[in-house]
């Protein structure tokens, strides 16, 4: 079957204003090197690694009603994400982030998050079909029954979760077939430390896969019909800046998903488009294309999966 995108998603916009610093964030103080507005935001910036990455993908939740404004679109159109489908309300804002970034790529994100989430509950069947791949974040809790026509229509629902909202997140991370989350919110979300341990307290029949990601420690996979947990070492780079990595990773998953690829291969692809990403600074300038990361696996140190337990 052909579908007009790869990917559709809704969940955080945002507007971030990035400080670089010349010392580590736990240095208590620190000069300012830099000073940088540009937007980010979970699966805004997932969707715009999907489009440099070869990929079609669509924004489906809310934006302002003045299309030719920032909040309205325009920044998402300008980096080739479709925003035809998105409904508008005149109370859209973009959530306002401070993001401050030390000398090794680490940083920290003060955010400003009480604006209009998710997308509306009137969203078309026509237009959630109009991708293989439905992308969410969090704050789909604030849309959960969008999340469940979407799992009904058979769409594939990759979920971007950092924390918790109690029963509300409990059912969008039920709803998901594949569930890609930091390790860290995986320990306090399953009450389990060791990775495989999370692995199995997250599975259900119905999942497809589970992803744990670690930063530079690489990232854990569970998939369906293989008794394997696996272990993707990362890459070994220098780090500029790791704003939207994560968000990187999430973008290639899913496309990687759309094409037909296996969750073990959609890791190894996302963890090279994620290493790429922090090579640069700022969220999205340094999202790569995918003739780069496939020269990036192919290469002699390109990390090589293994098993770890099953």
């Amino acid at each position: 079957m052909s579908w007009p995108f790869h990917v559709m998603g809704f969940g955080a916009l945002a507007i971030d204003d990035i400080v670089y610093v010349d010392r580590a964030l736990t240095a208590g103080k620190g000069k300012v090197t830099k000073r940088v507005t540009d937007h980010g935001g979970n699966v805004a910036t997932a969707l715009v690694a999907v489009v440099r990455l070869g990929g079609r993908a669509a924004f489906v939740g809310w934006l302002g009603e003045q299309p030719l404004t920032d909040f309205g679109g325009s920044e998402l159109e300008r980096d080739g994400v479709d925003i035809s489908f998105a409904p508008r309300h005149a109370d859209a804002a973009p959530i306002r982030s401070v993001i401050t970034v030390g000398p090794d790529g680490d940083r920290f994100i003060a955010y400003d998050d009480d604006v209009l989430h998710g997308t509306s509950q009137a969203l078309p069947d026509e237009v959630l079909t109009q991708a293989p791949v439905l992308l969410i974040d969090g704050y789909a809790t604030h849309s959960e029954a969008v999340v469940a026509r979407a799992r009904a229509l058979g769409l594939i629902v990759v979920a971007d979760i950092e924390w918790t909202a109690g029963p509300a997140t409990d059912g969008i991370i039920a709803l998901s077939d594949h569930l890609v989350l930091p390790l860290s919110f995986g320990r306090t979300y399953a009450g389990e430390n060791d990775p495989a341990a999370i692995l199995d307290k997250l599975w259900s029949p119905e999942r497809s896969a589970v992803v744990l990601t670690d930063g530079d420690h690489g990232s854990y996979l569970r998939q369906k019909d293989d008794a394997a947990v696996w272990h993707v070492p990362a890459y070994r780079v220098e780090a500029v800046d790791t704003t939207g990595a994560g968000d990187c990773f999430h973008g290639a998953y899913a496309l990687a998903l759309a094409r037909g690829e296996v969750p073990l291969d959609c890791v190894v692809y996302a963890t090279t488009a994620a290493a790429i990403s922090v090579t640069a600074r700022g969220g999205r300038k340094g999202l790569p294309d995918d003739a780069t990361c496939r020269a990036w696996m192919a290469r002699d140190d390109a990390p090589v999966p293994a098993s770890i337990a099953g």
